[in-house]
This record gives structure tokens, C-alpha cells and sequence, in this order.
């Protein structure tokens, strides 16, 4: 049987698997690998090295720099594409006629000048991400930088509605599919669920003694969740609450330690916050925005007891059967104070294993994606 050939062009280097954007990266990759898939991986790079780690994976890895100057910025073209473009990037991809995965709008500059041409092209979409920089937008405080944001979500919307006839498209929620097809008249379109490192459920039985919100809070919309939490909920309800993740702002460390019943554990390390998200009563987590899959919530689900969102947070997701939802803060504090005292048991995490492994089974997921390029032939 002839080699099977791909190329991957990512936006960002795929390797530490230590911040959400590249967990579904990685796990594909790992997954086309062990398929018998040769890929040939196009990584941009800004602030990341490149990893030796991927060339366990993959037949070839090139590197490419993202500009990030000023020059790359410009009034037609979203930034996050124009400064993702590279000579050296479509030089290599006409070598050969080999299927293209692009991972992201943002790497989707040569589709959109008609270089791709007669090529088997895939566009992995990883956010709606017009409506993901008009959130960032809403909850930014600096004045230019919610000008960058509101400038980047008007040409991503008009860009996006470009694409969204060129190419066959898989995104990461249901409801990102919804969108595309109402809003651009997209035909070409498919949810494939985002590949994970977690393959049972494995919450721990009983129950724990802290309630946990976890996440990358150097971005704004998750110190603004956290902040909330502590503001609406944990003001008055005095049940322990542990904030945790990376790079936490002064302000935010501050509020956190206001209250006996509250803390921040900064920086953990991967163990650390795993050891937090299992021993935990409650994982709470609250989002902001409803675009794409929230890859903590699927950490916790997979790793925690019981979790507690709101809708945004899994809307789209099918995730909906095995959270409990609240949306205003009383609703927080109800359920807070009820699930607390409720144990986690053997027959909840049955239900979880069961609908997470239907949806989020690298295995099963990795087939969706050989089809695509390789559809007449039994993988």
C-alpha cells in the first residue's frame, strides 16, 4: 500500500502540550502517527523553540518565524494571518501534491491567495474567531489594545465569510458549525470533536474539600471569571475555594487571599494542578464566551469530581448531560452548597466515561480526519 503523506501547518509550536491552544495539536498529530500517517509538520514560531519531542511523530519539521512587527500589521488582512505568511512555508508545499491540514484561521494565508489550487485542503477551525476577539474586545481595558481587538474581529468576520466557501471546513463545536452555516452559508462543514490525552473518566469516588477554578490566568476573561467568583459567590459563602494557574496578576493574588476561605496557588506545575483538579469537591468554571471547546472543562470531567458551569461554557459541546449548570450567582451558590455535600460515585462516572468516550475518542475522531483525505481507501 502507497505511504499515506500529510502536511500540518500550525500556527503555533505544538510541543509542550502546557496551554489549550495546542492540546488538540499535539493529539492529532500523535494520533495521525500511529495511523500510519508520514506528516510533514509547518510550525510558526514566536516565543516558542523548536522540540525534538515532534520528530517522534512526524516525517519532517519545518520552522518558520511569525512576524510580529508593525509592518505585518494591515487594514485588509487579519493579523493573525498577514504575519503567518513565509515564503520558504508555500516553497516547500509545492514540492509534492500531498493532502494540506491547516490547523487554524491563522494559517490559512495561501489558501486565501489561491496558491492551494487543486490541492486536498482541510481547514481546521479552532474558534469562531471574529466572535472570540469581539469578546476579547468587550472585556479589555486597555484602550488600544480593545482597538486592536474590535480592528482584528471586523476583518476576521469578512475574511471568514471569504473561507468559509473555499474550503472543506472541521470545527470544534456544534456550535461553531451553527454559526458558519447561518451566518456565512456554509455547506462544507463537519464538527470533529478535539483529540485529548485522557481516555477514561477517572474521578475520584467520595468526596474532596475545596472547591477549584483553574486556568491560564494571564488572559483577561479568565482572572475576569476568577474575580467574579470571588466577588459573587465566595464573598458570603464560606466554603473553600482554591484559584490556580499561570501567571496571576498582583490584583488577582490580592483578592484571593482577602478571605480565610480563599486562596491562589500560582504556577503549579502539571502534577500539581492535576493532584488539585482530582482532589477537588467541585470544579467550577465559569466562562465568558461560547466559542469552541473549553479543554479545561474536558480536563476536569476526565480527571475531577463534579463540575459546575454555565452555559457558555458548554454550549456546542454535548457536554451538557454531565455538568451541572448555573448561570447568575445565586445559582452558583445553590448548587455550590448542594454539590459540596454530595458524594461522587461509581454511577456518575460510568454516565461521564460513556459520553466523553463516544465524543472524545482520539481513535474514533482520527478515522473523521483519514477519511477526509483519503476517502476511497479502507484505513
Amino acid at each position: 500500500m502507497e505511504d499515506k503523506h500529510l502536511h500540518i501547518i500550525t500556527h503555533d509550536v505544538p510541543w509542550p502540550v502546557d496551554y489549550g491552544g495546542v492540546v488538540d495539536l499535539f493529539y492529532k498529530i500523535k494520533a495521525l502517527h500511529h495511523s500510519g500517517v508520514k506528516i510533514h509538520l509547518h510550525c510558526f514560531v514566536n516565543k516558542r523553540p523548536a522540540q525534538e519531542e515532534l520528530e517522534k511523530y512526524c516525517h519532517q519539521v519545518h520552522y518558520y518565524k511569525r512576524y510580529v512587527d508593525l509592518n505585518h500589521f494591515s487594514f485588509r488582512l487579519p493579523f493573525i494571518v498577514n504575519s503567518r505568511k513565509n515564503d520558504d512555508l508555500i516553497a516547500n508545499l509545492v514540492k509534492d501534491n500531498y493532502p494540506i491540514l491547516l490547523e487554524g484561521i491563522h494559517c490559512s494565508y495561501y489558501l486565501h491567495v489561491g496558491k492551494l489550487v487543486n490541492r486536498t485542503v482541510l481547514l481546521r477551525l479552532h474558534n469562531t474567531e471574529f466572535e472570540y476577539y469581539q469578546h476579547l474586545a468587550t472585556i479589555e481595558k486597555n484602550p488600544l489594545k480593545k482597538c486592536y481587538f474590535l480592528h482584528e474581529s471586523k476583518l476576521l468576520k469578512k475574511y471568514e465569510k471569504q473561507l468559509a466557501g473555499k474550503v472543506k471546513i472541521a470545527a470544534v463545536s456544534d456550535q461553531d458549525v451553527k454559526l458558519y452555516k447561518e451566518l456565512f452559508n456554509a455547506d462544507n462543514i463537519a464538527h470533529l470533536p478535539v483529540f485529548v490525552p485522557y481516555t477514561m473518566a477517572a474521578g475520584k469516588q467520595g468526596k474532596g474539600c475545596f472547591c477549584l477554578y483553574h486556568g491560564n490566568l494571564s488572559i483577561n476573561e479568565n482572572e475576569e471569571a476568577a474575580i467574579w467568583l470571588l466577588e459573587n459567590v465566595f464573598d458570603q459563602l464560606e466554603i473553600p475555594f482554591v484559584i490556580a494557574g499561570k501567571d496571576p496578576s498582583q490584583k488577582l493574588s490580592f483578592m484571593a487571599h482577602e478571605h480565610p476561605h480563599t486562596c491562589l496557588v500560582a504556577n503549579p506545575c502539571d502534577k500539581e494542578l492535576q493532584d488539585m483538579i482530582a482532589k477537588a469537591q467541585i470544579n467550577i468554571l465559569p466562562s465568558l464566551n461560547n466559542t469552541g471547546v473549553k479543554l479545561k472543562l474536558l480536563n476536569a470531567l476526565f480527571n475531577g469530581r463534579h463540575c459546575l458551569v454555565n452555559k457558555a461554557g458548554v454550549e456546542g459541546s454535548g457536554l451538557d448531560s454531565i455538568c451541572q449548570i448555573a448561570e447568575d450567582a445565586d445559582d452558583f451558590k445553590t448548587a455550590i452548597s448542594y454539590l459540596y455535600n454530595i458524594p461522587f460515585d461509581a454511577e456518575e462516572n460510568k454516565q461521564r466515561q460513556q459520553l466523553l468516550h463516544h465524543l472524545y475518542c482520539n481513535q474514533k475522531n482520527v478515522q473523521k480526519v483519514m477519511d477526509e483525505f483519503w476517502p476511497s481507501e479502507i484505513n
